[in-house]
C-alpha cells in the first residue's frame, strides 16, 4: 500500500510511517472502490463506519422535500468522512455521502477506530482537531446561508478561503457551477456577480481563480 496520503491525512498526520504500518497491520479495516455518483453514505442510515479517502473525492449533500439542496463539504484524499456521525448520540448520517469521481476508502468501523486512537495520543489528538474544525465550518457554513444576496454569498465564501489559506487568490471549486451548487444560487447570476465586483476594481476574476485586489471593500459588501 502506498502510504503517502495516509501519513499526511487529517488522521494520521504526524505519525511516524513505521508505526503506522503496525498499527494498520493490528487494527481491523478494509478498502473500498465506490463509482462516480454512487453514494457512500445514504441519509440517516445507522453511521458505523468511519472512511478515510485514499483517492477520488466525496461530496455531503442535503436534499429537502421542496426539491432543493444544500452541498455541505468536499472531502478530498487524505480527510475523514462519517467521523462526527459515528460518535454522535443519534448514530445516523445527517445527509448523503457522494463520491464526485472514482473514489477509494479506508474503511474502520467504530470500534477499531477507538482502539486505533488507544495506540498512539497524536492519532486522538488529530482525531479531536478533525471534529472540532468541522464543528467550526458549520457554523461558517451556516453564516453564508444567511446572507441573501448572491453578492454577499460570494463574498464570504472568499473571504473565508482567505482566513483558511492565508493567499489572496482563491481557486474556485472545479468550475462556476459546482462554485454556484455550494453557494444555492444559480450560476448565470453569479458569474453576473463576479462580473460587477471585477468591474468595481474589487477582484480579478478569471473563471478558474479570484484574486481579491480590495479586501475591505469585498468585506463591506457584507454589509451592503
Amino acid at each position: 500500500m502506498d502510504y503517502s496520503v495516509l501519513e499526511k491525512s487529517t488522521l494520521f498526520q504526524g505519525v511516524p510511517a513505521k508505526d503506522l504500518r503496525v498499527y494498520l497491520e493490528e487494527t481491523p479495516h478494509h478498502i473500498q472502490c465506490y463509482d462516480k455518483e454512487e453514494t457512500i453514505f445514504h441519509l440517516m442510515d445507522p453511521a458505523s463506519r468511519i472512511g478515510i479517502i485514499l483517492e477520488g473525492r466525496a461530496e455531503a449533500q442535503k436534499a429537502f422535500p421542496n426539491g432543493s439542496q444544500v452541498n455541505v463539504s468536499v472531502r478530498c484524499p487524505g480527510e475523514m468522512i462519517g467521523p462526527a456521525a459515528v460518535f454522535s448520540k443519534s448514530q445516523r448520517y445527517p445527509c448523503d455521502i457522494i463520491a464526485l469521481e472514482p473514489t477509494t476508502l479506508m474503511v474502520f468501523q467504530k470500534a477499531d477506530l477507538l482502539s486505533l486512537m488507544q495506540k498512539n495520543v497524536q492519532i486522538l489528538q488529530n482525531f479531536t482537531t478533525e471534529i472540532a474544525t468541522a464543528t467550526y465550518m458549520l457554523q461558517q457554513r451556516l453564516e453564508l446561508l444567511s446572507y441573501s444576496g448572491i453578492a454577499q454569498k460570494a463574498a464570504f465564501w472568499i473571504l473565508m478561503q482567505i482566513r483558511q489559506t492565508g493567499k489572496t487568490t482563491v481557486n474556485i471549486p472545479d468550475s462556476i457551477s459546482r462554485w454556484a451548487m455550494i453557494l444555492n444560487v444559480s450560476r448565470p447570476s453569479l458569474h453576473r456577480e463576479m462580473k460587477k465586483l471585477e468591474e468595481g476594481g474589487i477582484i480579478r476574476y478569471t473563471g478558474k481563480t479570484i484574486e481579491v485586489l480590495q479586501q475591505d471593500d469585498l468585506q463591506s459588501v457584507l454589509s451592503d
